[in-house]
């Protein structure tokens, strides 16, 4: 099991800072994927299908994250949007709800400010 982890994320991508001490390290995972995805609308059922290529990207891209984090012993979702909610749903899903200390509402932050906010919040 590793140290806490503090998370910042929306659809596009994905900071993690894995904190020990003072030190920490972050990775950071990138959706590849647009702001607003777009797709021709020549398809047929072209909204249908834009939202199922939008659902399996973002299921490939929580997969990813999940794995990233799945043997931190200490969870902390920030970020803008929904995604910071699918993520937590997601982590439920796989076992590791008991290890989510929070969910909150987050602006664009920086590396160090996702590290900063997860010391602040874990040394309580």
């Amino acid at each position: 099991m590793q140290g806490p982890v503090a998370l910042w994320i929306d659809h596009r991508q994905a900071v993690m800072a894995f904190l020990a001490g003072e030190a920490h390290e972050v990775k950071r995972i990138e959706s590849d994927m647009e702001k607003h995805v777009r797709y021709s609308s020549h398809e047929g059922g072209a909204e249908d299908a834009r939202d199922r290529r939008f659902a399996g990207h973002l299921a490939r891209y929580y997969d990813e994250v999940v794995a990233a984090v799945r043997d931190a012993e200490a969870i902390l979702i920030l970020g803008p949007g929904e995604a910071k909610h699918e993520l937590e749903k997601r982590l439920r899903d796989h076992g590791a709800g008991d290890r989510i200390v929070a969910v909150e509402t987050a602006d664009k932050m920086t590396d160090h400010q996702v590290a900063a906010e997860g010391r602040r919040r874990f040394a309580k």
